[in-house]
């Protein structure tokens, strides 16, 4: 399945949860989309619609295909760690996602453009990559004549919240992955051990 690119707030009706993590998408309309949904109407899941879900919030909120979520998951399992924490290491560490986290992007959308078209150099180096890997302590910039970017102006004076686990020099358009994020730095709405259980069954 590829990656979707539609309508994100019809994405977070249908899953009741909101991908863009601002609260928007289901301030409005908080039940799901087309003919069959309604306000009073409820839906009971089995365990295994709720751990699909689960899934799918996660997927959609970090952008990534059905493949892509599977493989990281997959190294999650083969690490030391917990594997539904290592799951959400592995996604906050992809390149797309810190530059989102920064506050070079208002979505992790507009990141993934960003690094799409080469604007993002990390320790120096030019990467095109979205999925990249970033280690901690490395330097992600915004390459020198893309400093301007009207994306990028607009996104740094929203004041987006800049987590703990990274920090960020607005002016050079710079910043830094300090750590790996904890858990409780993460969002609170989803539950990762719902989706180790769905790819256990």
């Amino acid at each position: 399945m590829a990656r979707n690119t539609g309508p994100v707030w019809r994405i977070s009706r249908r899953l009741n949860f909101s991908i863009l993590e601002t609260g928007e998408e289901l301030k409005r309309r908080a039940y799901i989309p087309g003919q069959h949904g309604s306000p009073s109407k409820k839906i009971k899941q089995s365990n295994f619609g709720l751990q699909q879900a689960e899934k799918q919030k996660i997927r959609h909120m970090y952008g990534l295909s059905e493949k892509q979520f599977y493989n990281t998951y997959l190294r999650a399992v083969k690490s030391k760690g917990i594997t539904g924490l290592e799951l959400l290491q592995l996604l906050e560490s992809r390149l797309d996602n810190l530059v989102y986290r920064l506050g070079f992007a208002i979505t992790r959308r507009q990141a993934r453009q960003l690094v799409n078209h080469g604007h993002i150099l990390v320790d120096g180096k030019k990467v095109d990559i979205p999925s990249y890997s970033v280690k901690t302590g490395s330097t992600i910039e915004v390459r020198e004549r893309s400093r301007g970017l009207k994306l990028i102006v607009e996104s740094l004076e929203a004041n987006i919240t800049i987590k703990n686990f990274v920090e960020v020099d607005k002016e050079a358009r710079k910043g830094k992955y300090i750590r790996l994020p904890e858990r409780n730095e993460l969002n609170t709405e989803i539950n990762e051990s719902l989706v180790v259980e769905f790819y256990s069954r």
